[in-house]
């Protein structure tokens, strides 16, 4: 019987053992998957929150260090002293000195332990912190509401996107470098404290007060976004504080005005709102914010303010959720928690319900009396005070203030608002654009020679940036609402303008965050869109705003939501449109027929895009140099203007406009200017047609010109090659002598023979803007050319050296009309520049636009007697009709930069091959070190002297430079494209300082310094 008794006692033992060893390794289980976590996120990996913490009590975390300064500090403090650290009172840095005279008293009378700024800038703000710490024996707490970063209070700060907006992205480590950056900007501002973020799960699509300043309505994805904001901040030394516990999202009135109520279960307040709440505090949260709310579940206490209740504070958050951090009410000034007192009385039971500080509190005076009353009359122990101040003064030195130094406001501005801060905002922008429908795969768009699409515009003067965009990819036709349609004949007569096209692009803007009026979505603008899908259009709806304004609109067969609008989100969803980036962003919330999550992946199909120098490796501080060489050189008169644009690993990213049309007028360039582009055109349109005959084997390089060209035949021009016309060792000479003088008289008189002042059927080659030539002048240019001499420049072999001969690209153009049976400008045209989808770049440019838009040239007194303006300044090229094969071309800064990224590329743009893959590498390879050339190309000099190519660029570089101030270079050694226009000849072509001051090479060697500047920054 005994042994029986032990056995059986035994195995009791080992039951009980077991049972604890098992509940200690799960709790050892469940840290260390907290701290998986943790270090999962911070190496661009946010899991799933993997601690499901009890629901009536967790274990407690230790967020507030113990500290030698802490306890003697709260020794040396009176009961006044004391009292006042529990006050964060509202600041402003844009008041008058009265006000700031009444913070300075609250300091020294009240002892108040904290600040939270509202309005103002940075620097009025940093100057009056330094006043106030400097007025207050204990460092202040200094605190701002920026859940959106220091632009949601401060002006001349940087503004990120709110909370809606981000929960849409994908990556949560976009969200955490968010929070890291806003705690930078707070460090150097001398801010210790964010309310941010917030965690209410916005369940409520007509919630007034949280709507997008919430995360979404999923609360994963809520919990895991607010996590990762709340460590970028903490591990940077600034305490997050999850706003509005327990939880704001699902109510239909704002605290401002009233007090809300929460009608939620118990269960559904656990599974639902408290959720965000309750795995931040099981990892590492430091401050909660608690909402002015009234709940039932929780209080049934008639009216009662949740942030007034100790069943919420002290018992639900501090007791049930183990929360030891610092608990702050919201504003005690909202009428939601006044409507339970007057300030004062408020004041003391929001003390008493557990709450640590007071923000933004009114009468601060009769509440110091209230609290002192109360702690004599025992409805609270002066111990309760000390442990409240004992929490604030252990954060204020996590946070550093045990070692306060004043701010520094020497370039303040500077730091708040770097490079890098610009590049993280268009980072979050394009991760949260997101595609909710894409019906039949039709974006992106491939092709852009498909001529029935449109664009309209609605909402808020239409959307510059927004067209602006979609031309850069496909010129189409664009459309505006400038007010949005406010009647059926204004939409009836839009829809006359579209009849015909097939596929309409149309983006709304104005939309509004606040749920009143439909978001700002009225039934002019819905209606459009129902009547052009019942005209069988292909729509492809592009709305500006918060996608609850999904809700309102017709299904269309592509729908794409922005999230919010602005210049980045304008410039982006085109981009997405046509490939150039891919769409990653879902849905944060259901709305209409589409659940949270949805969202189409696009993917880019290699168009070039636009960013930020950051985002491809540069500096895009060093980069503003460009603009002091830039406005210096037009200040100098070394050109009236110039466009500078660069592009690195298939961005623009860099695109700037200097100085104006000519000296005299104030008409200002812009990415629109046209320029003549003089000998870029050798690269720009002979070289692409050559490259593209070689690929179709047309064309044998090695053969003889006379080949393809039998008038050369047994002439002194017979032997020469193709090849030896691109290295320019063909022994054309370069001039002979001008060949536009034999239509001249010796007086210097034009030939009535060859020119007239009016266009006709007989003279329609247009030589100058009011000057034509007949049209048989061009076969009298190219008999000259066959009888020109050749040059007597031969090496040892009895080979012709290299002379840079303008004559061998006319011949050039020969061979590619001649294989073609097209002349150059039709043949580029169809074969490259439409397929890219470039509208401006093209031979003859005033028969496609206005004169205005183009820059003018040379005015010309020894030649045409005119200034030239949308005519070619090569006076040989202007003899042909403009339509040449070493000039004539002009174009844009944009345009050049898709041809060139196509060459950059490999021949291979938007998915469509132009050339084979060898064939650009090799025509650009060095074939002539001594001349620095390739076939075509110019190359930069071995020994890096040379006026407009950097001596830092590689020696695979390739590119070309033009008369009139113009220069293309390409180098895949850096996945880097510089363009330079300008019209440097207006209006003198003497004008030579453009070379003698080496501006384009000053230029590039910025932009190269950028790179190596940007290359020693990373880790």
């Amino acid at each position: 019987m005994k042994d029986w008794f032990f056995s059986r006692f035994r195995v009791v033992v080992n039951i009980v053992v077991l049972v604890i060893l098992t509940s200690m390794a799960s709790v050892a289980w469940k840290r260390m998957n907290v701290r998986t976590e943790t270090v999962a996120l911070e190496t661009n990996v946010v899991k799933k929150p993997v601690v499901k913490a009890p629901k009536k009590k967790a274990d407690p975390v230790l967020v507030l260090p113990e500290n030698e300064w802490v306890d003697s500090t709260l020794k040396s403090l009176s009961i006044d002293q004391k009292i006042g650290q529990l006050f964060m009172v509202a600041a402003f840095s844009n008041r008058d000195e009265a006000h700031y005279k009444y913070i300075d008293r609250l300091i020294s009378e009240f002892h108040i332990g904290g600040l939270i700024f509202f309005q103002g800038g940075p620097v009025g703000q940093a100057l009056l912190t330094n006043r106030y710490q400097s007025h207050s024996n204990i460092p202040l707490f200094v605190g701002i509401d920026g859940e959106w970063g220091l632009g949601m209070r401060l002006d001349s700060t940087v503004t990120f996107p709110k909370q809606m907006v981000l929960g849409s992205i994908q990556d949560n480590q976009l969200v955490y470098r968010m929070g890291s950056d806003i705690a930078r900007q707070c460090n150097r501002l001398g801010i210790q404290i964010n309310f941010a973020p917030v965690a209410d799960i916005n369940s409520n699509a007509a919630n007034p007060v949280i709507g997008i300043r919430s995360f979404g309505e999923d609360r994963e994805n809520v919990t895991r976004k607010a996590i990762a904001y709340m460590k970028g901040l903490q591990h940077h030394k600034v305490i997050a504080t999850a706003k509005h516990f327990p939880g704001h999202g699902d109510t239909d009135a704002d605290s401002h005005f009233t007090l809300p109520v929460l009608a939620h279960s118990l269960d559904q307040l656990t599974e639902t709102d408290l959720y965000p709440y309750r795995e931040m505090i099981a990892d590492s949260l430091m401050g909660v914010l608690n909402g002015h709310l009234n709940i039932p579940a929780l209080d049934n206490t008639p009216n009662q303010a949740s942030s007034l209740s100790e069943k919420v504070v002290n018992g639900l958050l501090r007791k049930e959720l183990g929360f030891r951090g610092l608990v702050f009410t919201d504003a005690m000034n909202m009428k939601g928690v006044l409507k339970n007192g007057k300030a004062a009385d408020v004041n003391l039971k929001a003390i008493i319900a557990g709450n640590d500080v007071l923000l933004y509190p009114e009468s601060i005076a009769e509440t110091v009396n209230k609290i002192k009353d109360a702690i004599n009359q025992k409805l609270i122990s002066e111990k309760i005070i000390d442990d409240k101040v004992k929490r604030i003064l252990q954060a204020k030195y996590w946070a550093g203030l045990s070692q306060y130094t004043p701010i520094d406001v020497y370039n303040l501005y500077t730091d708040l608002n770097t490079e890098n801060s610009k590049e993280l905002y268009r980072e979050l922008c394009e991760a949260s654009v997101t595609v909710v429908k894409n019906e039949n795969d039709l974006i992106p768009i491939g092709s852009v020679l498909d001529n029935n699409m449109a664009s309209v515009s609605i909402g808020e003067g239409s959307s510059a940036s927004f067209q602006k965009m979609l031309s850069t990819y496909k010129p189409m036709r664009s459309y505006a609402f400038y007010e949005g349609p406010s009647s059926q004949e204004q939409i009836s007569e839009m829809l006359t303008y579209l009849e015909p096209y097939n596929t309409v692009i149309v983006d709304i803007h104005g939309i509004a965050s606040n749920p009143k009026r439909n978001y700002g979505v009225t039934s002019g603008m819905t209606d459009f869109v129902s009547q052009l899908k019942q005209q069988n259009k292909k729509v492809i709806l592009c709305l500006f705003g918060t996608p609850y304004s999904i809700q309102y609109f017709p299904e269309t067969d592509v729908l794409i939501c922005a999230n919010q609008d602005g210049k980045e989100q304008q410039e982006i969803v085109p981009q997405i449109v046509f490939g150039a980036m891919s769409s990653q962003g879902k849905l944060p919330v259901s709305v209409s027929s589409y659940k949270f999550g949805t969202g189409v992946t696009t993917t880019s199909i290699n168009r070039i895009a636009f960013g930020t120098p950051e985002s491809v490796g540069m500096n895009g501080s060093w980069l503003k140099r460009i603009d002091e060489v830039a406005n210096a050189a037009v200040n100098d008169h070394v050109f009236p203007g110039c466009e500078v644009l660069v592009a690195r690993k298939g961005k623009i990213i860099y695109d700037k406009q200097f100085g104006g049309l000519n000296y005299r007028t104030p008409e200002r360039v812009t990415s629109e200017t046209i320029y003549d582009l003089a000998s870029v055109t050798k690269v720009s349109a002979t070289l692409q047609a050559i490259m593209l005959l070689y690929d179709r084997k047309q064309i044998d390089l090695d053969e003889k010109a006379s080949f393809y060209l039998p008038e050369l035949a047994e002439t002194n021009k017979q032997n020469f090659t193709v090849r030896d016309l691109l290295m320019h060792r063909s022994g054309l000479v370069s001039f002979y002598p001008p060949l536009w003088d034999r239509t001249k008289t010796s007086a210097g008189g034009l030939l009535q023979e060859y020119y007239s002042s009016k266009a006709d059927t007989t003279y329609y080659l247009q030589v100058a803007p009011k000057l034509f030539a007949k049209a048989a002048l061009r076969d009298s240019v190219w008999k000259w050319v066959i009888e020109s001499p050749m040059n007597n420049r031969k090496d040892r072999s009895g080979s012709y050296g290299f002379l840079y001969s303008d004559l061998g690209f006319l011949t050039l153009q020969k061979v590619v009309e001649r294989v073609t049976g097209q002349p150059l400008n039709i043949f580029v045209a169809a074969n490259i520049y439409e397929p890219l989808g470039l509208a401006y770049l093209g031979f003859n440019p005033l028969k496609r636009f206005p004169e205005k838009q183009i820059a003018p040239t040379e005015n010309d007194y020894r030649f045409r007697g005119q200034l030239l303006q949308g005519t070619v300044h090569d006076q040989m090229a202007a003899i042909v009709g403009g339509v040449a094969g070493h000039a004539g071309l002009f174009g844009t800064a944009r345009d050049l930069a898709i041809l060139f990224q196509m060459n950059l590329w490999k021949g291979n743009y938007a998915g469509k091959r132009y050339f084979e893959q060898p064939t650009v590498p090799f025509f650009s390879r060095i074939y002539d070190e001594s001349h620095h050339r390739g076939l075509g190309w110019d190359k930069a000099p071995a020994d890096g002297n040379s006026s407009y190519v950097s001596s830092q660029a590689s020696v695979n570089s390739f590119g070309h430079t033009g008369f009139t101030g113009t220069m293309v270079w390409i180098d895949p050694e850096e996945d880097l494209m510089f363009i330079f226009l300008s019209n440097r000849v207006n209006p003198d072509a003497e004008n030579t300082s453009i070379t003698t001051q080496r501006t384009r090479r000053k230029i590039q060697d910025i932009v190269y310094s950028s790179l190596l500047e940007r290359k020693s920054q990373l880790p």
